[in-house]
């Protein structure tokens, strides 16, 4: 047999990663020696080995339904260089056999890239994105999204589908859960948050992965909140509210972004060339790649924007979609071929779409350290610093709502029997929330199994169901992870168990009544036209209300639910969302006040759906809402505003002092604020900064987020707060001048606890 010849490039790079494990990553590739190497790379490769770096596939396994599966086998499509990455791969021993067969088989031995859903966590499931935003605590985010990092690169995957930065104002999308909910200014310190976490200091760092902001762009904006339907959004919008976080993860230097499925303004995002051309890539100097969502591309024709699936190649490829992410065959390897020889595509389009994945494969590291420690991952997946880190985040994202009479903490000392009562108090996937896959069930801790942990093995404690909650249509994940639904019960056996939780509540001193969606009504394909509690749960709530014993709902939800009857008839409401692998035991320690509530709300809270959108940060028009009534049969204001969270402590705000009253806009204005605990015991407060541009070329909203921070502070405990408010916080996009302004205008600057804070101030932006 005639041995196979290597260009010497090559067989250097061939002998440098076989053997070698990426646990024992070298530093860093910087981007110059990467983007060098790339083209040293690229100019080797064939046609067809370049179209395979432009395919992202599926691999469910090799009993995978032929709907799933490609064309060939993937170990085939692999050693024939047909495949650049693979995704939903998580067992190590699968990832270095499909990556031996791509560094020793396949042409010129490029690895592939592994990637995979890790939104909030992997083996350790953290609070779902909308809850660490509620923690408005970035450096947490930060730190758990490292550890999901930590644990995920230690099976193989190399890169997460994460954050979703989309901006959602109505909470009917059932994706408003994967984000940090309304906010630009919040929603863009999330974001950077993230993906520091997910990718350290710098792209190829150790323990670390490649992160992706997702969708671009729009996706949030979704006409009624029903997934997939097309977004209409303004210039002004698109700029200062749904770019906005894109741009803080591209600052922050995210090395992937994923293209949105939806119509944006009747251009689909994933043939969308001016938004994946002209606002990522020239304004914004983005030098990472772009992967589209699954089967965008294919999608285009659905859309009726392309012909046919060559079409779609086309169009993607040209709109500047680098990577297709496909169920079984995707649109670029059976149609750019094709298109590259009737000149629809040309070879330098098609360079240029492969250059930065293979600069990002370098700067990750895969050339040097291809394969993975199998015997290290289950050290690092099984290390219990990671469920302490889970804990405190799910006590730092939850949001006291309500605590009258000052029911909460409670006494443990004065209980002698507690109830615990709901269809989500002890599931374990509920606790989770959607986009978790890879958990350990029998490690996730259920709020009945937490309240069991607080009070001892000897409690008293009576758990019943009370109500089931289901779907009217079945969501597609359980479908694809054969996840069955609970048998309906009978009306008969239903009554009985709606009265054995009365009976509960009337028999013991206190109830924790544990309410809200299960986790597959929430997330992708999970939209709703009501945000009424699901099934029986609001007659649930209502009949153990009428027992007469003092109530306390935990919410374990994706979005605001119509809470209004609660608000006024439960003393204590605590919004712990999905907090994940230690749920029951932070909840726990939250309802016992062995951790105090500090979370605010990212997203206001309406009262009815009638009311959504209701953005905080909305304009005044010709009738201020203040002086006015929006609608005949229902307050206007919303039940908890954008900011909003309770304590077991008081605090007060004090001095907020300007350095300077009138500026011209090359200045900047320092703020400072005071803020001190009035009350009994330690806590946190979030200190948040909020502005108003009263005149200028555009009518600007009523007020807008332009600085927090959350601090710790003793009983009588002081702190001063500091912010900056320059040209770049107060810059807008304006349709008057379709640019950039910075009006000369007084400018109101708010200090306070959520966005009706009162402590005022001005100045004055003079030309």
């Amino acid at each position: 047999m005639q041995k196979k010849q290597y260009d010497a490039p090559i067989l250097l790079l061939l002998l440098a990663f076989l053997g070698m494990a990426r646990f024992a990553a070298a530093q860093a590739m910087s981007e110059q020696e990467a983007a060098a190497k790339a083209q040293q790379i690229l100019s080797q490769l064939s046609t067809g080995e370049k179209i395979g770096q432009l395919s992202q596939l599926f691999y469910f396994g090799p009993k995978a339904p032929a709907e799933l599966s490609p064309g060939m086998p993937i170990e085939d499509a692999v050693a024939k260089g047909d495949v650049g990455s693979l995704l939903f791969v998580t067992d190590p021993a699968t990832i270095n056999r499909l990556q031996h067969i791509a560094v020793e088989q396949s042409p010129h031995h490029i690895p592939l890239i592994f990637g995979f859903d890790v939104i909030h966590g992997f083996r350790t499931i953290f609070p779902v994105p909308l809850a660490m935003a509620a923690s408005w605590d970035p450096a947490m985010v930060t730190r758990v999204q490292s550890i999901a990092a930590q644990e995920a690169r230690s099976v193989g995957i190399d890169w997460a589908f994460a954050p979703m930065v989309d901006i959602a104002r109505d909470p009917r999308w059932g994706r408003i859960v994967e984000g940090a909910g309304e906010d630009p200014y919040l929603g863009s310190a999330m974001a950077a948050a993230q993906v520091r976490g997910f990718q350290g200091d710098a792209i190829g760092e150790s323990d670390h992965l490649l992160a992706t902001a997702k969708h671009f762009a729009g996706y949030g904006a979704a006409e009624g909140g029903r997934d997939y339907e097309a977004s209409y959004i303004s210039d002004a919008q698109l700029w200062n509210i749904y770019l906005q976080p894109f741009h803080a993860a591209v600052k922050a230097g995210v090395g992937t972004l994923m293209s949105a499925y939806m119509d944006l303004n009747d251009v689909p995002a994933s043939g969308n060339r001016w938004l994946l051309h002209d606002v990522l890539r020239d304004a914004w100097g983005f030098q990472g790649f772009v992967v589209s969502d699954a089967d965008a591309v294919k999608s285009l024709a659905a859309h009726g924007f392309a012909k046919d699936e060559q079409d779609a190649a086309v169009r993607a490829v040209t709109a500047g979609v680098n990577m297709e992410m496909a169920l079984g065959h995707d649109a670029y390897t059976k149609g750019l071929p094709e298109a590259l020889k009737q000149g629809l595509v040309t070879e330098r389009q098609v360079d240029e779409a492969v250059l930065p994945i293979l600069e990002m494969k370098l700067r990750m590291g895969l050339f040097d350290h291809p394969y993975v420690d199998e015997a290290r991952s289950e050290r690092i997946l099984a290390d219990p610093e990671h469920r302490a880190a889970a804990r405190l985040a799910a006590e730092r994202s939850a949001v006291l709502l309500r605590n009258e009479g000052s029911l909460l903490p409670l006494k443990q000392s004065s209980l002698h029997r507690v109830a615990v009562i709901g269809p989500l108090a002890d599931s374990k996937l509920d606790t989770l929330g959607s986009w978790s896959f890879q958990e350990k069930l029998p490690e996730t801790v259920t709020v009945l199994e937490g309240l069991k942990n607080k009070l001892g093995p000897g409690a008293d404690v009576l758990y019943e169901q009370g109500v089931q909650i289901r779907r009217k249509y079945p969501s597609m994940f359980d479908a694809l992870f054969g996840v069955k639904p609970e048998p309906e019960w009978p009306a008969s056996e239903a009554k009985q168990h709606l009265d054995n939780a009365v009976r509960a509540a009337r028999e013991s001193d206190i109830v924790v009544l544990v309410l809200g969606e299960a986790q597959n009504m929430s997330g992708e394909r999970a939209s709703r036209e009501s945000l009424a509690l699901p099934g029986e749960e609001e007659q649930l709530l209502e009949a153990v209300a009428a027992a007469g014993k003092p109530v306390v709902l935990v919410m374990l939800n994706g979005r605001p639910l119509d809470l209004r009857w609660a608000s006024a008839h439960v003393p204590a409401i605590l919004e712990a969302w999905y907090p994940g692998t230690q749920g029951g035991n932070a909840i726990a320690d939250l309802l016992f006040g062995d951790a105090v509530p500090g979370g605010k709300l990212p997203i206001t809270w309406p009262r009815d759906v009638g009311q959504v959108p209701q953005p905080y940060a909305h304009n005044t028009t010709q009738d201020p809402e203040d002086s006015g009534i929006r609608y005949w049969d229902e307050e206007s204001t919303p039940l908890y505003p954008f900011g909003y969270g309770l304590s077991y402590t008081t605090f007060a705000f004090s001095n907020l002092k300007l350095d300077r009253s009138a500026v011209t806009p090359a200045d900047t204005v320092n703020v400072s604020v005071d803020v001190t605990n009035t009350g009994a015991v330690a806590g946190d407060e979030v200190v948040q900064l909020y502005t108003h541009q009263r005149y200028g070329l555009a009518s600007r909203p009523v007020r807008e987020l332009k600085g927090f921070e959350r601090v710790s502070l003793k009983p009588g405990e002081t702190k001063t707060v500091h912010f900056a408010l320059d040209r770049d916080q107060l810059a807008y996009w304006s349709a008057a001048t379709h640019g950039w302004t910075f009006d000369p205008s007084i400018y109101d600057v708010w200090a306070g606890d959520d966005s009706r804070a009162a402590l005022h101030a001005q100045f004055e932006v003079q030309k």
